[in-house]
């Protein structure tokens, strides 16, 4: 048995036993590694708790309907059991107590995390790794307002989250009382949509609305308010609607049939075609006609850092992702083709780079389903608005299948060949890339990734491949530092009804102290997070920008008071070691994932390590740092005077 299958069938063992029988001292062997004058591994397992705590414990559930009428808290509850809720993630207050009540006997796993924006990152990894809508709880006031930051990072990436928050009683509302926010003002630009509550025969309507409004049509996030008094109010009779009616909210599946026509006119008329692939379509489970269309009309595949997935990584017509960190091959291939169909993306600007410059030779085909994203930041040739899948489906038989494209693809394969990724090894030091390339090969990719935001992200975009939708989970529009940890918690709750994968968080010293206190859920639950940090003692993706464009004054970049990360981790009751030495790496990342439950490894890199290619801002697709050599001379054309090669 391979060293993969044998990590999937441990992980998948866990999943079994995950929350259903009492801990036991798991037997883990500490891998023999050699010594090493720098700082060695040192793994220590830590023997968890005799008793496991209350909210591992899931027993017989008995009714959480009292006897008599129904309050508005079993509303809620029986609500959220008919949309199929399984899982909730939050902490509980004042104005909630009533709800929380009656949770206390649902068949819901209420996860009680830590921070408010631990729990919305959590429901966020759920939502990401199943496909089904998260749901995130917190009370008024503050708690509300610290799930402000995972609203808006499911906002920007349309994350389908239903986030639920307490609210002071009705007639408070207004006066400044305690805990008091305008929640639903304060969420009204970055939700889908929001409510505040004030009747309780509204709830079983408003909670139907708002898990179809989060997961139809593009997808995002919707607040549900619920003030005290009407939580605590009682109904005798209930009506349950059984479909939803919202007038002026019907999303268009369907792609127009005459645009679709043009669309595949412009695919047989063109020599340089690209297809440009963005997470729309990985929310729309688009993959089989993705690869139909690419595989009929022979059309290379680039991919957004949120589309990672939803195209194999192992296929021919793949060239990696495009973009500000994308791969010379992609940007390339972006620059020269002269059709361009994007598919789920919206031409962010860490993608376009400079406007006038992208994909200025080709016509444009953009398949979205939400209308006010087409045309909004590029002007397209042939709009077509639609579920991608759906529109994918239309369009195949009216593609003609294409022998061969044998010079554009013999071009790309040249600009692959011609400037790959790649970094330098070192002897006395590990640099960051040799990390990802190496868990990659650990891995194999039977697990689902989740990321923090900077250097790590952008590394961990370039050297994973990624073969399957729902298992590469990151803060892409946000760019939230924080979000990797409490995302992989969420990912392996969600992952437990779909095999029991492990999850890899690659996480940064930076980042991971943003929400690290979230060991305690992901110890308490035994989950199988695996947690990668890479520990170079720096902000590095901020640090790279004031080596490049600051004449190297690092302000406020350097991390010089550090925790020990190992004594961190197993103050939480994780099992943890740290790794310095490059012959010591692979091991290391065997031993991170044979560990049963939670464990951490603490990787020092090198600290002078940059993220190439680079597009510098205001640059073009086509204008790429690709390594120190050449980075002064690119960047001083662009105006970035101040520019230093490494």
């Amino acid at each position: 048995m391979s060293d993969c299958s044998k990590n999937a069938k441990l992980h998948k063992d866990e999943n079994a036993t995950l929350n259903r029988e009492p801990f036991h001292t798991p037997r883990v062997t500490r891998p023999p590694l050699a010594d090493s004058k720098r700082k060695k591994i040192s793994a220590r397992v830590i023997a968890p708790p005799s008793e496991p705590p209350a909210a591992c414990l899931i027993g017989p559930r008995r009714s959480y309907k009292s006897q008599g009428a129904w309050l508005g808290g079993e509303i809620l509850t029986e609500a959220l059991l008919r949309e199929g809720v399984e899982t909730i993630f939050g902490i509980p207050g004042g104005v909630l107590l009533s709800l929380f009540d009656s949770f206390y006997e649902a068949p819901i796993d209420i996860i009680l995390v830590r921070h408010e924006q631990g729990a919305g990152h959590m429901a966020e990894g759920y939502a990401r790794a199943t496909g089904r809508v998260g749901v995130a709880i917190g009370t008024s006031g503050p708690g509300a307002t610290n799930l402000v930051t995972a609203i808006t990072d499911a906002w920007m990436d349309s994350v389908p989250v239903v986030f639920l928050t307490g609210q002071v009683s009705s007639n408070l509302i207004g006066a400044d009382a305690f805990q008091e926010a305008d929640i639903t003002g304060i969420t009204r630009p970055i939700t889908k949509h929001n409510y505040l509550v004030k009747k309780v025969d509204d709830l079983p309507r408003v909670i139907k609305e708002a898990f179809y409004l989060a997961g139809s049509g593009r997808r995002g996030p919707v607040l549900i308010d619920l003030p005290k008094d009407m939580l605590m109010s009682s109904r005798d009779n209930v009506v349950w609607p059984d479909a939803v009616r919202m007038r002026g909210y019907q999303p268009t599946i369907d792609g127009h049939a005459g645009q679709i026509k043009r669309a595949a006119e412009l695919i047989a008329a063109c020599e340089r075609p690209l297809l440009y692939v963005g997470g729309g379509a990985i929310a729309s489970r688009a993959t089989a006609q993705l690869i139909a269309l690419s595989e009929k009309a022979k059309i290379p595949v680039t991919l957004t850092s949120m589309g990672l997935g939803v195209f194999p990584a192992d296929h021919p017509h793949y060239i990696s992702m495009l973009g500000m960190h994308g791969s010379f091959a992609a940007n390339m291939a972006v620059s020269q083709c002269d059709l361009l169909l994007a598919i789920g993306a919206r031409f962010d600007d860490r993608v376009t780079g400079r406007l006038d410059r992208f994909a200025s030779q080709a016509k444009k085909v953009h398949i979205d389903i939400d209308p006010t994203s087409v045309g909004k930041n590029v002007k397209v040739d042939v709009p077509i608005v639609g579920d991608a899948a759906t529109v994918l489906q239309a369009l195949l038989p009216k593609v003609m299948p294409v022998a061969q494209r044998k010079q554009w693809l013999t071009q790309i394969a040249a600009w692959k060949e011609e400037h790959p990724y790649t970094y330098s090894r070192r002897e006395a030091e590990i640099v960051p890339q040799q990390v990802l390339e190496t868990i990659a090969k650990v891995t194999c990719g039977e697990c689902v990734y989740t990321t923090d935001v900077g250097q790590h992200q952008m590394w961990a975009c370039q050297w994973i491949p990624v073969n399957h939708p729902h298992r590469f989970i990151s803060s892409c529009g946000l760019g939230t530092m924080g979000f990797g940890f409490p995302a992989a918690i969420g990912a392996a709750f969600g992952a437990r009804s779909q095999g029991g994968l492990p999850v890899v968080c690659i996480t940064s010293d930076g980042s991971f102290q943003m929400c690290l206190q979230e060991l305690a859920v992901s110890v308490g639950h035994r989950l199988p997070v695996k947690i990668l940090l890479l520990n170079n003692g720096c902000l590095g993706m901020i640090r790279q920008w004031q080596h490049m464009f600051f004449k190297e004054r690092y302000s406020c970049s350097d991390l010089d008071l550090q925790p020990d990360f190992v004594s961190l981790a197993e103050a939480y009751g994780a099992s943890a070691a740290r790794v310095a030495d490059p012959k010591e790496l692979q091991q290391a990342l065997e031993w991170l994932m044979a560990t049963p439950g939670t464990a951490l490894l603490d990787v020092v890199t090198a600290r002078e390590e940059n993220v190439y290619p680079m597009v510098p801002a205001g640059g073009a697709s086509d204008e790429m740092i690709l390594d120190p050599q050449e980075a002064v001379a690119i960047a001083q054309r662009l105006g970035f005077e101040s520019f230093e090669a490494d």
